[in-house]
C-alpha cells in the first residue's frame, strides 16, 4: 500500500482481500502468541505465589521477566511479518541532552555485515515521549528490545485496560501500573509499586525502563482545545504539534526512583511519523488496526533521542545534596512548591524544544534541525530462532538459569 500512509484513514481506498487476509493472520498470530505467554504465566508461574520461601519468589520473578521478554519479541515479530518498517534513530548534537560523535559511536553496535544489532543506551532509565498515536507504546517497547531492556519494561496505563481479556491480566502480571487519572488515587498506586520496582532493579542489577507519556493522552481534536485552555490558564503559549505536558506524575516518579537508582537517566524521545502534516493528528493516519490489519505501517519511524542525568541535569533541587547525589530523606518527603514549579518550567521548555524540532523536521527545514546522521534499524528479530521465543518455546531452557540462581540463593542463606 505504497503512499497510502500519507492519506487520512477515512480517505483510503476500500480494503482489498489481501488486507483482509493480512488482518486475519495478524490476529491469529498475535492472539495465539499472547495466549501462550499468559497460559505459561498462569499454569507454571502463578502457583509459585502459593509456595512460601525465597526460592519460589526468585523463580516467579525470573519467569515473569522471561514472559515479558517473549511478549516484546512477539511485538517485533508482528512488525516483521505484518507491518514492516524501520527505525530512523537520531541523537541531539547541540544544547541540552546532547551526544558527542564519540558517544554515538559507542552506543551503536553493528554485526560484521554492518547491521545494527544493539543500542547501548542507559540500562536504568525513565523513558518519556510525545504521544501522537496508540502505536507509540508499541514502538517504544520495540526500541527497548534493541536496548536489551525489553524484559524490564514498566508502563503506566489507563485503569480501564486492566481487565481486557487475556491482555489485561497478563499486563498485571508484568507489574504494569494502572492509573485512574485522579492524582489522589494514582499517587497511592505509584507509592505502592514504584519504589519496590526501583529498589529491586538496583539490588539485582537488572535493567530498568519505566515508560511515561507526560501529555497523558493523544493529540486530537478533542484534546487540542484542552491544552489551549490550560496554556491560557497558566499564561504560556500553546504548542503546535504537541499538548502541554503535565509535570506532576513525572516529577513524583523521578523523586521516587532517583534515591533507589543512583545512575538513573531520563531518556527523552521525540517520535515523528511520515505522512502526518504539521499541526495534524497522528491517530488520523495510524492506528494499530490500520498498521497491522490493513498493512499500512509508517514506512519509517523517526526517533530523536536526548539523555539527561537525573541527579545532575534535571531540576529536583530540593532532593540533591552537594556532591550531585540524592538525599533519600528529602526525596521521600513531599516536594516543595518551588521544586514543583521549577520542574514544571523545565519540562515545558523541553516540550517547547520538541515542538519546534517537529515543526522544522516535518516542514523539511533540515538546516535548523540539530541532530546526528540517522541510524537505520529494521524492525525485525536479530535471529530467526527468536521466533520460537515469541511463543515461549524456550521456556524449559530457563530452568538451568533459575537453578543456578537458586543455588546461589541457598548458599547465601547458609554462608
Amino acid at each position: 500500500m505504497d503512499g497510502h500512509h500519507s492519506l487520512p484513514i477515512h480517505a483510503r481506498p476500500p480494503r482489498t482481500w489481501r488486507q483482509w487476509l493480512n488482518g486475519a493472520l495478524f490476529y491469529l498470530s498475535f492472539i495465539t502468541g499472547f495466549t501462550v505467554i499468559h497460559a505459561f504465566q498462569l499454569l507454571f508461574l502463578l502457583p509459585l505465589k502459593l509456595i512460601p520461601g525465597r526460592w519460589a519468589g526468585v523463580t516467579y520473578d525470573h519467569g515473569i521477566r522471561y514472559t515479558k521478554g517473549s511478549f516484546a519479541i512477539l511485538l517485533n515479530l508482528m512488525n516483521q511479518w505484518f507491518a514492516p518498517t524501520t527505525f530512523s534513530i537520531t541523537f541531539e548534537t547541540h544544547g541540552r541532552g546532547k551526544f558527542s560523535p564519540e558517544e554515538i559511536q559507542q552506543i551503536v553496535e553493528r554485526d560484521p555485515s554492518g547491521k545494527v544489532v544493539a543500542l547501548h543506551l542507559p540500562s536504568k532509565s525513565v523513558i518519556i515521549s510525545n504521544h501522537q498515536a496508540y502505536c507509540d507504546w508499541w514502538y517504544v517497547w520495540c526500541l527497548t528490545y534493541f536496548m536489551k531492556a525489553h524484559r524490564d519494561v514498566f508502563i503506566t496505563l489507563k485503569k480501564s485496560l486492566k481487565w481486557i481479556p487475556i491482555l489485561g491480566p497478563g499486563m498485571q502480571m508484568f507489574r504494569f501500573i494502572f492509573l485512574a487519572r485522579s492524582w489522589a488515587s494514582d499517587q497511592a498506586q505509584l507509592d505502592k509499586k514504584l519504589p519496590k520496582l526501583g529498589q529491586k532493579a538496583e539490588q539485582e542489577d537488572d535493567p530498568f525502563a519505566f515508560v511515561l507519556f507526560p501529555e497523558g493522552t493523544l493529540v486530537s481534536r478533542e484534546t487540542r482545545p484542552i491544552s489551549r485552555r490550560y496554556a491560557e490558564k497558566i499564561g504560556v503559549p500553546d504548542l503546535n504539534n504537541l499538548l502541554l505536558p503535565r509535570s506532576t506524575g513525572l516529577h513524583y516518579c523521578l523523586r521516587s526512583l532517583a534515591p533507589r537508582l543512583p545512575m538513573l537517566k531520563l531518556l527523552d524521545i521525540t517520535i515523528t511519523y511520515p505522512g502526518v502534516p504539521p499541526r495534524r493528528y497522528g491517530q488520523s493516519y495510524y492506528t494499530l488496526r490500520s498498521i497491522f490489519c490493513d498493512r499500512v505501517p509508517p514506512p519509517v519511524i523517526h526517533m530523536h533521542l536526548r539523555i539527561f542525568d537525573v541527579a545532575k541535569q534535571v531540576p529536583i533541587e530540593g532532593a540533591i545534596i552537594a556532591n550531585g547525589s540524592f538525599d533519600p530523606n528529602v526525596v521521600g518527603s513531599s516536594a516543595s512548591e518551588g521544586d514543583k514549579a521549577n520542574f514544571d518550567v523545565w519540562l515545558r521548555e523541553l516540550w517547547t524544544c520538541k515542538d519546534r524540532f517537529m515543526t522544522e523536521f516535518l516542514e523539511g527545514d533540515e538546516s535548523k534541525v540539530s541532530r546526528s546522521e540517522p541510524i537505520e534499524i529494521p524492525l525485525e528479530l536479530r535471529s530467526p530462532t527468536e521466533t520460537l521465543a515469541a511463543y515461549c518455546f524456550f521456556a524449559p531452557v530457563i530452568a538451568p538459569y533459575v537453578l543456578e540462581k537458586l543455588a546461589k540463593l541457598f548458599l547465601s542463606d547458609f554462608s
